[in-house]
């Protein structure tokens, strides 16, 4: 787009989608033709589909300013794309995103799988406790899933709080899900649950120099967890009987080489039927336990 000739020349949305997707995999993005498609859609107010069928549409000199910073955002600044389009799309639920949560992974929906299979043939009210909601992507998608589960969302960030009030609001689950302020479990500290679920910060602080850079566009308590990155995962399984009704579950989203870690805490707390769950690519990720019925 800054080519000599780029005066002269018709930017037709296909034009436009080579030129970025090429400029993008020359810088290392990991997902060139994806993150153009997105933010061209983004720029022309439009969905990605609606891109194939305008193929040689001319895109306008307004819309082609936008869409320029948005790529010099992505490529040079490696600001994320949900936080350039403002949203992510998780379950199949559009969430509002800000620099003030965490973007939802693909790899976390299979915490909300598994937390699905732990509520299967439980009939009525369930109640389920979302610790560290950030954009409340878990509890809104279990929220969506079971019309008659009642979801509680705690999280330490009042602005994640926000955005994730936001987003229930929008999803019109606002009624179904409580959040409140606090560490875990200290905002509901009595009550007790049918399933306690998380994607807590798990990554170590001397981790940071090898993460992606777009990581770094992100809030940083939603990610470290001391210098183990265990800061978080230690106390939630260890505090999580107190917390579980009889025969109630405990899933939690790890980092794959710490899922065996996790899994022993869940058996030194008194946890039984402890799993670890591979995500689609393969890799441990959630690790889940029962309370004992009798307890």
């Amino acid at each position: 787009m800054t080519a000599p000739a780029a005066a002269e020349r018709t930017w037709t949305v296909l034009a436009l989608l080579r030129w970025t997707t090429q400029h993008f995999g020359a810088q290392g993005i990991e997902t060139p033709r994806l993150d153009a498609e997105c933010l061209l859609a983004h720029a022309l107010g439009a969905d990605r589909l609606r891109l194939y069928l305008d193929f040689d549409k001319p895109v306008q000199p307004a819309e082609r300013a936008i869409f320029r910073d948005l790529v010099r955002r992505r490529g040079s600044e490696r600001v994320p794309v949900s936080q350039l389009t403002g949203y992510r799309e998780f379950w199949s639920l559009p969430l509002r995103v800000t620099r003030d949560v965490l973007t939802p992974r693909p790899e976390s929906e299979t915490l909300v799988s598994v937390a699905l299979e732990l509520l299967a043939g439980r009939d009525g009210e369930v109640r389920v406790l979302d610790l560290g909601t950030g954009s409340g992507a878990i509890a809104l998608a279990l929220a969506h899933e079971r019309e008659k589960a009642r979801l509680f969302a705690t999280d330490v960030s009042a602005e994640a709080l926000a955005v994730a009030r936001t987003n229930a609001q929008a999803l019109g689950l606002s009624a179904r899900v409580e959040f409140a302020y606090g560490p875990l479990f200290e905002p509901v500290d009595g009550q007790r649950f049918d399933l306690l679920v998380s994607n807590p910060p798990y990554l170590a602080e001397h981790e940071s120099k090898a993460l992606p850079p777009e990581l770094a566009h992100e809030p940083p308590g939603a990610l470290f967890a001391g210098p183990d990155g265990y800061a978080v995962l230690r106390p939630l399984v260890a505090q999580a009987p107190g917390y579980l009704r009889p025969g109630g579950a405990l899933a939690v989203e790890v980092a794959p080489a710490q899922a065996e870690t996790v899994a022993a805490f869940c058996t030194k707390a008194g946890l039984e039927r402890v799993a670890i769950q591979p995500d689609l690519a393969g890799r441990p990720r959630v690790v889940s336990a029962r309370m004992r019925e009798d307890a």
